[in-house]
């Protein structure tokens, strides 16, 4: 299985990267994994609508650039679904099994995922209906990959 993770914005804390290179070794045993960080905007706090729109909408463009035309694309997203790390571990295994072994997760900056974004994903994926900062995010996505491959793998790591 490839994974690739596409998220806006940089790590720029030495602990996230830390984190981030952990996981990425442990993942290396099992998938073929590519990290890609696109840009994100500069958005002052009062944005108006039609600004928070131009914002996604410049973001969005950069994401979509990097997604190519046979990757199963999960957007994580407050208003997608929340699953188990035992039904995540199964709905990748799913994935595999249909072929759809080309699999991008995508995080959105501050102000979420452009429409367009959203549209080309296959799966909408929550975690929480919290927001939380894309670089936490990043750490955690890993770690529930990780999670899901041990658990489809039947090895110890999950509880």
């Amino acid at each position: 299985m490839k994974v690739t993770v596409i998220s806006v914005g940089r790590l720029k804390e030495k602990y996230w990267q830390l984190a981030i290179d952990e996981y990425s070794k442990r993942l290396g045993k099992y998938i073929k994994l590519n990290i890609i960080e696109v840009a994100d905007e500069k958005a002052p706090e009062n944005l108006s609508v039609a600004e928070a729109q131009i914002v996604k909408k410049s973001e969005g463009e950069r994401i979509l650039k990097n997604i190519k035309s046979d990757m199963y694309v999960i957007a994580l997203a407050i208003e997608g679904k929340m699953l188990t790390s035992e039904e995540l571990s199964g709905f990748l295994n799913e994935r595999m099994v249909r072929g759809d072994g080309n699999i991008a997760f995508v995080i959105g900056g501050s102000l979420g995922l452009s429409s367009e974004v959203m549209e080309r994903a296959d799966y909408k994926l929550s975690f929480s209906k919290m927001t939380f900062p894309h670089q936490m995010m990043r750490v955690v996505l890993l770690e529930q990959i990780y999670r899901a491959i041990k658990i489809m793998k039947n090895e110890p790591y999950h509880k």
